[in-house]
């Protein structure tokens, strides 16, 4: 044993053994020196470091406390003490402390990235974002403050922002293997994993077995549909962390992989747990989300529609925080409060790239089996898909800039201007999917169906193909989803809202096909999964696609895919039609409003006659009279 006699060598060797992994060791050599000097702020520093990175927070917050009563002007103390509450959810102490180092020392790239990640728990991102971005300037080569700021930006739905931040980010410095599993994991919701398969294949073939590493990592193998790899890891870290509770997050995961397994009384029972140990509201949509739609597959359908009116409370007050004042912004259904112009459109002319030149656009309301469509395409040598991307959008963007009043003088577009926004939208689609010679591009992004006159104007040939799907089926599956882009989680807070939405979205495409006469295909889900090859065969017709059998098996092609969509763990299994008819469970929900909203796209589309058939006619104000 060393001598106490030499604290700074046993300092030294304690940071040493902190840094290879070895905390009870460093814990030891801590308590050696603070035996023989009972106050020693560098034993005690060190000491705060171990007890956090053990998890023994509250301990840590005592020794950190302790430092900044011993030495109250050394900033360095102030931010340890604000690191080590936030876990504990303290977090307007922890703000305070950060406060203090912050008037005793310049900021630094530490404190910034503290004060950051704190902010966010808070939910306060516009302070986050400022904080961050004040980090990002002063150490722009850090890793984590890199991601943290990438994770700020993509939290209030700024992608670009948060892909622009990570650009490059395999040259980071500091990158551990914690924050590289942060990293590829935010990727993979924005799409945007493929250029990082070098790095997922690296970090997979030897993987982490401890900690938040580890369980990013079991994360990543179940979006990849890799579930014996997922449910390995994730048993060997329950062996290596054997708390009594797990914490939610581990909950959440093992309850996911029990789902996507058939074991619902299993999810069950860890989402019962999880959220018993989960008392912050404003997070809880995380996990009630899961837990509605596994009450469902339980059969528990009232159980499962309460959880979920309880997890969008949950999403409201967190995008209320979020957002703050520009919440109100982000609503683009008011595209849709304009038609276009009959004269404007006469100006356009019919010229711009072929068929084959042209992407192929699957729109629809969201949860109308469009994911499915695409992996059918995706399949096809011939064709390419790239997850969801406001490409159209972001096309719009730029009309507006130019001056152009949106819809209706998009025929003041000269062709130069064509030519611009077609190439910006190539170069932003050739980033997310790496397109062969001879390949076709699927853009598939359901809310496009509101963006149609952008689609006309920019691709006059191109074919777009609208997935139609029982709208009660339609808005129960969105109501049971947890979408993080604010337009559509506040459209799906309540069925009447949703109803109206859905109704809005449909009147605007209708209203404007006669004018705009796109190249469409209607294609209805409950055909499509009741008999699947003619369908995909008449769809293959369509788009004049050569027959290839790969069509046929959507399944096989998108597992191993990291898919972002909610559907990303029902399109890897076989075609089936077991969700067809799931809105009956829940037919109390769908009357007065929601049912007068809904009932002229049923009558519609022809699904009037099951209805009637199950629940009765509609009665003018809004009930069911008995069926005959």
């Amino acid at each position: 044993m060393l001598s106490s006699a030499d604290p700074e060598l046993l300092l030294q060797l304690a940071q040493q053994d902190l840094a290879s992994g070895q905390p009870g060791a460093a814990q030891e050599k801590c308590l050696q020196v603070l035996a023989a000097h009972q106050h020693h702020p560098g034993a005690l520093e060190v000491l705060g470091t171990v007890l956090s990175s053990q998890g023994r927070h509250e301990d840590a917050v005592r020794v950190f406390n302790a430092l900044t009563l011993l030495e109250p002007t050394v900033a360095r103390h102030w931010e340890h003490l604000g690191t080590v509450l936030r876990p504990t959810n303290r977090y307007e102490q922890a703000l305070a402390a950060f406060e203090q180092a912050l008037k005793l020392a310049p900021p630094t790239p530490g404190v910034l990235y503290n004060l950051g990640v704190l902010q966010m728990d808070r939910c306060d991102y516009g302070a986050a974002y400022l904080a961050l971005r004040d980090g990002v300037k002063l150490a722009p080569a850090d890793g984590r403050i890199r991601w943290a700021f990438a994770q700020c930006c993509f939290d209030v739905f700024q992608r670009e922002e948060a892909l622009e931040a990570l650009e490059g980010w395999q040259d980071l410095e500091g990158l551990t293997v914690e924050f590289t599993v942060r990293i590829i994991l935010l990727l993979g919701g924005m799409a945007a994993v493929d250029p990082a398969e070098p790095e997922v294949q690296r970090l997979l073939a030897n993987p982490p077995r401890q900690g938040l590493a580890a369980l990013g990592c079991v994360s990543i193998l179940e979006r990849l549909s890799r579930l014996d790899e997922a449910r390995a890891a994730l048993e060997r870290l329950e062996l290596e962390d054997r708390r009594a509770e797990p914490d939610p997050a581990r909950r959440l995961m093992s309850a996911a992989l029990a789902a996507r397994a058939g074991q619902h009384e299993e999810a069950y029972r860890h989402l019962a747990l999880a959220l018993k140990h989960h008392e912050e509201f404003v997070h809880r949509h995380k996990l009630l989300f899961l837990f509605a739609r596994t009450c469902d597959a339980l059969g528990r359908y009232e159980e499962a529609y309460s959880a979920a009116e309880e997890a969008h409370r949950s999403q409201l007050q967190f995008l209320e925080r979020a957002h703050d004042k520009t919440l109100e912004q982000s609503n683009y259904w008011v595209f849709t409060a304009e038609s276009c112009d009959p004269g404007d459109v006469g100006s356009w002319g019919s010229d711009g790239p072929g068929v084959a030149e042209s992407p192929i656009f699957i729109v629809g309301f969201p949860r109308s089996g469009t994911t499915l469509l695409e992996q059918v395409l995706d399949a096809h040598p011939l064709l390419r898909s790239m997850d969801e991307q406001g490409l159209v959008l972001r096309a719009l963007t730029e009309i507006r800039d130019r001056g152009i009043h949106y819809p209706t003088e998009l025929g003041k577009l000269s062709a130069r201007d064509l030519e611009e926004i077609r190439a910006g939208y190539w170069e932003r689609a050739r980033r997310r999917a790496h397109l062969l010679p001879g390949q076709r591009l699927v853009d598939k992004a359901p809310l496009n169906m509101i963006f149609v006159p952008v689609i006309r104007r920019l691709f006059p040939n191109a074919r777009i193909v609208l997935a139609i799907r029982h709208p009660c089926d339609v808005l129960l599956s969105c109501y049971m989803q947890h979408f993080a882009a604010p337009p559509l989680a506040l459209a799906c807070r309540d069925l009447e809202t949703l109803a109206r939405v859905y109704s809005r979205c449909f009147s605007f495409w209708y209203a404007q096909w006669p004018l705009l006469r796109p190249s469409s295909y209607e294609l209805r889900y409950e055909q499509l999964t009741a008999d699947f090859p003619a369908e995909v065969r008449k769809l293959s017709a369509f788009l004049e696609l050569p027959w290839d059998d790969a069509m046929l098996a959507p399944g096989e092609h998108a597992r191993g895919k990291f898919i972002t969509t909610p559907s990303y763990a029902q399109v890897v299994e076989p075609v089936t039609n077991r969700a067809v008819g799931r809105w009956r469970h829940y037919a109390p929900h769908f009357s007065g409003e929601v049912l007068a909203t809904l009932m002229p796209w049923i009558e519609r589309w022809g699904y009037s006659a099951t209805w009637q058939a199950t629940f009765g006619h509609p009665k003018k104000d809004g009930g069911l009279a008995p069926a005959v």
